[in-house]
């Protein structure tokens, strides 16, 4: 019974000795891993603008200022459409009410405000593929001053519907790249490449063309340009053989 209690004893040191061996081996000898980031960067056009502008109208009688403004809002409508935009895309918000007031002072102390009015504020916006002609109504809008309206335009802004496709396409540019390094890499020291390994994701980016922008942790997303430049990097792990 002691001879095989020792047998056994034996076996079990040399299979402990031999799982430690190869760990031991594997820890010396860890597997090759080359690390590579790919750029896949696109530059588009957008197309789809979005266009605000806000118009007011200021009386001493509530009723007044809105009548006012009533009547600014169809001279409005009734020019843009002139301009050839439909009437479905001209979407005008809710009015906002102002009380006008100007503070009043005695000895450097305040004592109360005098009523000056009230102003009521609206805002236009279109959202149209014709990026064109918005762009060209939004410069000549100032027209309505001499129509008598106070308007206001904001910059547009540029979107583009086809992102999703765009995304794709640019992540497989970004993989290609990465890919091609890789192989580069390996080829540089002897070796081939192996199997890949994981793949990762990097930040989406959109930027205007030309612009000298700053890259975003959280991704950019340039709505200012009609003309932007969209990238994105993918980092590939690969074996090496």
């Amino acid at each position: 019974m002691k001879h095989i209690s020792a047998i056994i004893f034996g076996a079990a040191i040399v299979i402990a000795a031999y799982f430690l061996g190869n760990a031991y081996v594997r820890r010396a000898n860890p597997p090759q891993i080359i690390s590579v980031t790919g750029l896949g960067n696109e530059n588009f056009t957008s197309d789809l603008i979005v266009w605000e502008g806000q118009f007011s109208a200021t009386n001493t009688v509530l009723k007044s200022a809105f009548d006012q403004l009533n009547s600014d809002k169809n001279i409005v409508k009734e020019y843009l459409t002139s301009k050839g935009i439909k009437a479905e895309q001209i979407i005008f918000n809710s009015v906002q009410t102002t009380e006008l007031r100007d503070n009043k002072y005695e000895n450097g102390n305040y004592v109360g405000s005098i009523f000056r009015g009230y102003q009521l504020m609206q805002t236009v916006k279109i959202e149209s593929q014709d990026v064109e002609l918005i762009e060209n109504v939004s410069r000549e809008i100032t027209e309505l001053l001499n129509k008598g309206v106070q308007f206001n335009s904001y910059p547009p802004r540029y979107y583009y519907t086809k992102l999703a496709d765009l995304k794709i396409e640019m992540i497989s540019k970004a993989t290609e790249d990465a890919r091609l390094r890789a192989e580069k890499i390996a080829e540089n020291s002897g070796s081939n490449l192996g199997d890949l390994v994981s793949a990762k994701m990097g930040v989406f980016q959109i930027t205007g063309q030309n612009s000298g922008e700053d890259y975003s942790w959280g991704g950019a997303y340039n709505t200012d340009s009609k003309n932007k430049t969209a990238s994105i990097t993918m980092r590939l792990d690969y074996k090496v053989r």
